[in-house]
């Protein structure tokens, strides 16, 4: 079994309490926040029948690894999903399911990653998929900014992203990368197929081999002085352009 992880702040701990609470191993809570909340919070809690530690705000800091606990953390076991892409994959092909992916190429912050789960969680992906160097990993401050999303979305990392955007495309998904220069926008192109949308990180964009990669490219009609939308704002507007599109 892997080893126990920590979770922090109320959205990701109350998912987790919600949708698994038997994973949860006991939970931390600042005694000396009484307020509507984190009433709420305990009693939810102790419904499942999880232990509750009272535990100071400098306590939660060192056990979260960030001040920005809300005062609740907790410490839970690793949930067993999909282990593999291709696992994920197939279980849609066999269920009749239109894919709809998140892919990020170079998206080092953990705020960004958590803020990609969440809108990939509310427009319905199915995956977000990033490569394992350049890229950041599931930690803590994901998963709070997530707000529970980084346990209903798998994400997977994976040793060369070029690889497994072509193995995407033999399986029939079209790759569709988000550029400045791409002479389309997002909102002339068919997203109702199966879709795999590619996003770079704000400044340097995708690298060169991952947009080589790409089926066509596109661009968010930017109509302001600004010249780029923060990475987790676009993949917002990217996935739920195609569910719209799929009637969502």
């Amino acid at each position: 079994m892997s080893s126990p992880k920590v979770l922090f702040g109320f959205h990701a701990v109350g998912v987790r309490l919600k949708t698994a609470p038997a994973s949860v191993i006991e939970v931390y809570a600042d005694p000396a926040r009484r307020d509507a909340r984190m009433k709420q919070f305990l009693s939810r809690a102790a419904e499942t029948g999880v232990r509750v530690i009272e535990a100071d705000a400098a306590r939660l800091t060192k056990l979260a690894g960030s001040a920005g606990h809300q005062g609740v953390a907790a410490r839970v076991q690793a949930l067993e999903g999909v282990r593999t892409l291709d696992e994920l994959l197939d279980d849609l092909a066999e269920q009749g399911t239109v894919p709809l992916l998140l892919v990020l190429d170079g998206v080092t912050d953990p705020h960004n990653l958590g803020a990609c789960l969440r809108v990939a969680d509310g427009a319905g992906a199915h995956a977000v998929i990033a490569p394992k160097d350049h890229a950041a990993g599931i930690n803590a401050t994901v998963s709070k900014v997530a707000s529970g999303a980084a346990e209903t979305v798998p994400y997977f990392m994976v040793t060369n992203l070029a690889r497994t955007l072509g193995e995407l495309k033999e399986r029939g998904i079209w790759v569709t990368g988000t550029s400045e220069d791409a002479d389309k926008t997002l909102y002339q192109v068919d997203l109702t197929g199966p879709t795999a949308l590619v996003l770079g990180a704000e400044g340097p964009g995708m690298r060169q081999l991952t947009r080589k990669t790409c089926d066509q490219l596109v661009q968010i009609p930017m109509k302001g002085a600004v010249e780029s939308l923060n990475v987790s704002v676009a993949s917002g507007v990217c996935l739920y352009e195609a569910l719209r599109q799929r009637g969502g």
